[in-house]
């Protein structure tokens, strides 16, 4: 048997949340599904530069409904077996396309295209049956009332195909990651796995004892209520000096040093305005609450990075956007991730806001580590922790696992928003 645990990717993008597993030392990537071909193109790519050898069951530019009937499922289906036979435990990680859930997106929900995904996701975990999944997606997905029903049956055909579950809604700051960014995560793990480990439940369908809080660094409420700072007059190429009392490693400043973005093989491919270059120099640094041209702030963490639906993104103190390095360096990407030059700037910037933050990726690895390790008697060690900084006053190890309410409660009984203003 494998001592690594083996993993399917779908619906894969550029590859951060692959990534992010893998730097863990504990799992290796297996299957790779990707629609999109210039996203595969810039997963495989990057990829080889960084010397991680291809799954051994290939990359499938396929639609993912494909792997539901012949020929492919019977293709996948001897992928599966395969993967079983090796490896003691073998799971599946995804974030299916998310704009038809997004406020920010087309919000369409499960009838749109993409939103239809969710179910094939669904469907494939349900049918292949891996010891355990993880499934992300934007938060709209579960706090909007007319998405939240959706939501609830795909959870509820989990439970009914055998699946413990635990679900939360992650910021990816909480991790170390500069960017203020909500998604909802929902993991299950097969009850005949848990039981075979000797795993003792609580009379529910909750994972109960599920620890989302071990890889945490950062309360998120405390972060967000720090005295930040929050517009200043844009002068092109000036020097702040860096604030007293702030976790520095959530700035945007922080990241574009620490991947010398300037000097990194991304650091040209930024996107040039015909015209409105006049704009570029009116907009304050930190006037990030508009729906397009958002300056960020150097000694500050980023919005989401949505750099679709026409969304720009300026850099603090250059008048042109972000470069491809610091959108990068934005979602905490290690330094030598490169995306080729024969990727086009509109994919580049797709891919790489489509993607799971790689530091919030890397914790949520660890958080399933955490929890095989009290199952296996510490059987999976993980190099290291999210990073080695931490702020005193805001690092909160967390002992107990934190549930969604959702599925402690009554469902007619919750709250529901029906649409809420950030962007998703």
């Amino acid at each position: 048997m494998n001592n690594k645990i083996g993993l399917f990717s779908f619906f894969a993008g550029a590859g951060f949340l692959d990534l992010g597993f893998e730097r863990t030392g504990q799992f290796e990537i297996l299957f790779v599904n990707e629609f999109h071909k210039p996203f595969m193109d810039i997963y495989k790519n990057a990829r080889q530069e960084l010397g991680i050898t291809a799954p051994r069951f290939g990359h499938h530019i396929n639609d993912a409904n494909d792997f539901l009937a012949a020929p492919k499922l019977q293709e996948f289906d001897t992928y599966i077996n395969e993967a079983k036979k090796e490896f003691e435990i073998v799971g599946f990680v995804g974030g299916p396309p998310c704009p038809d859930f997004s406020v920010g997106g087309k919000n369409r929900g499960k009838e749109g295209e993409n939103g239809k995904l969710s179910g094939t996701y669904t469907e494939l975990i349900c049918k292949a049956k891996p010891d355990f999944f993880l499934f992300e997606n934007v938060k709209g997905l579960w706090r909007t009332k007319k998405h939240r029903v959706f939501y609830e049956s795909l959870k509820e055909k989990f439970i009914k195909n055998g699946y413990l579950v635990t679900e939360r809604l992650i910021n990816s700051i909480e991790f170390g990651v500069p960017q203020d960014r909500d998604r909802i995560i929902l993991i299950g793990f097969k009850k005949e796995f848990l039981f075979l480990n000797n795993y003792k439940t609580d009379g529910t369908h909750l994972l109960w004892n599920f620890d989302w809080g071990f890889s945490i660094k950062y309360d998120k409420k405390e972060v967000f209520e720090l005295a930040w700072p929050i517009r200043d007059t844009f002068i092109e190429d000036s020097i702040k000096k860096k604030p007293d009392g702030l976790p520095i490693e959530l700035t945007i400043q922080y990241w574009f040093d620490k991947n010398d973005v300037l000097n990194h093989p991304n650091s040209k491919s930024y996107f040039t305005p015909q015209a409105g270059l006049s704009k570029f120099r009116i907009v304050d640094e930190g006037d990030d609450g508009k729906k397009s041209y958002k300056r960020l702030h150097r000694w500050r963490y980023s919005p989401t990075a949505a750099y679709g639906n026409n969304e720009v993104h300026l850099h603090p103190y250059k008048a042109r956007r972000i470069s491809v390095s610091e959108a990068l360096a934005i979602q905490s990407l290690p330094k030598e991730f490169v995306i080729s030059d024969n990727a086009s700037l509109t994919n580049s910037f797709k891919a790489i806001g489509n993607g799971v933050p790689f530091l919030a990726a890397k914790g949520l690895a660890i958080n399933i580590l955490n929890f095989l390790n009290i199952l296996t008697n510490d059987k999976y060690r993980h190099y290291g922790e999210t990073d080695n900084t931490k702020h005193n006053l805001l690092y909160k190890p967390v002992t107990q696992a934190k549930q969604l309410s959702i599925l402690e409660r009554d469902y007619s009984k919750i709250k529901i928003n029906e649409s809420f203003s950030r962007t998703n």
